[in-house]
């Protein structure tokens, strides 16, 4: 049996349902050979630890409170059920979690798994990787950092794992790494890789107008509760640099030309999200609905999109024929279009659920799984 002792940061939406995968999928494991060993968990604010991470692990009874308290917006300080495990509070929560990546890093092994959604985790990750640990990441914000904390992270290529970063749980990264490992270069990229703005193009195409197709987004639970978070084409963006860099391109966030739906004076810093929805939004239906007409003229179709191509990474509206793999996009999938020498006629196609706290927890489980070789 391969044992795997791994810390989980993060215990969001995604991070919760990694936990709720890692107890139903018990069995299945097992006969697999593998035993997924929880030793830790933590939040923003707070670490619960096993008692002695060498040996033991957080059972599957302290995963499900675990899982309770934070769907109820608390802290894991709040856990009552611990038996013997412990609880440390920040900023000793951190030093905790290196120091049992010392422990374990370079003998048994240790999968750090970042489920969060910030920057906070950086320092963590790279003190885990000179411990020998292994990476797993559905944040982007590590990989999209400064290219010196990128290369540190990359550093030991077997170790790290990221596939969730981009399209949740769709093959991406490791469709496009086994094809550079061929020999077969790359030379062009275009994706929809975001499920809201994928929604809203498609239906502004159908003559909606963008305000009420952003309030029924929002209200079907596919937009931030701040859809400009959606809008402001930043998310694409980190996932297109992961994608750039992936290829070689040695460049940060400021060399990509990013589209924002919206104009900067209706931004979170001058207009309230109510303001913005009630009044903002309606404002930027006419520029919408001209380039949708415009577009379908001349037989084609807008989406938003991350174009890579040579020294070129954009991220915005793009015109796209309407028969293309992007231009039959309906609804929220994630569709990634990827030209080579093998695939330049007609592209590598990649199109499925790109979003959602099941498959993306869904990807970060299957990421780790796939790096037992590395643990005995």
């Amino acid at each position: 049996m391969k044992i795997i002792p791994l810390i989980l940061m993060g215990c969001g939406g995604v991070g919760r349902q990694l936990l709720q995968h890692i107890i139903s999928c018990r069995s299945l494991h097992s006969n697999l050979g593998v035993h997924l060993r929880v030793v830790g968990v933590s939040d923003s604010k707070s670490l619960v630890i096993a008692s002695d991470v060498k040996q033991k692990e957080l059972d599957d009874n302290i995963l499900a409170e675990v899982c309770r308290v934070k769907s109820d917006g608390s802290s894991l300080s709040k856990l009552t059920s611990l038996g013997e495990s412990q609880v440390f509070s920040s900023p000793e929560s951190r030093t905790k979690v290196v120091d049992i990546a010392s422990i374990l890093g370079k003998s048994t092994g240790l999968a750090l798994v970042d489920c969060t959604a910030s920057s906070e985790t950086i320092g963590v990750l790279k003190e885990g990787v000179n411990l020998g640990c292994c990476i797993v990441m559905a944040n982007k914000k590590p990989l999209t950092s400064t290219l010196e904390d990128y290369d540190k992270l990359v550093s030991h290529l077997r170790r790290i794992r990221h596939e969730s970063t981009v399209g949740a749980g769709l093959p991406v990264i490791s469709t496009i790494n086994r094809i550079i490992s061929s020999g077969d270069p790359i030379h062009r990229i275009v994706g929809s890789l975001s499920g809201t703005l994928g929604y809203v193009m498609s239906e502004v195409e159908d003559g909606k107008p963008l305000s009420q197709v952003v309030k029924s987004a929002k209200s079907l639970g596919y937009t931030e509760p701040d859809p400009r978070d959606d809008l402001s084409g930043m998310d694409v963006a980190r996932k297109a640099l992961i994608l750039a860099r992936l290829l070689g391109r040695r460049i940060d966030m400021g060399s990509i030309r990013i589209e924002s739906l919206y104009p900067e004076e209706m931004g979170p810093n001058k207009m309230s999200v109510e303001d913005f929805l009630n009044g903002g939004l309606v404002k930027l239906d006419n520029n919408i609905e001209e380039r949708v007409k415009k577009a379908s003229l001349n037989g084609n179709v807008l989406r938003y999109v991350c174009m890579i191509e040579g020294s070129r990474c954009d991220v915005g509206i793009q015109e796209l024929p309407k028969n293309s793999a992007l231009g039959r996009l309906r609804g929220s999938d994630n569709v990634l279009e990827i030209y080579s020498r093998c695939y330049s006629e007609q592209p590598l196609v990649i199109q499925g659920a790109g979003a959602g706290n099941d498959t993306t927890a869904a990807g970060v489980l299957a990421d780790i799984l796939d790096i037992q070789d590395l643990f005995t």
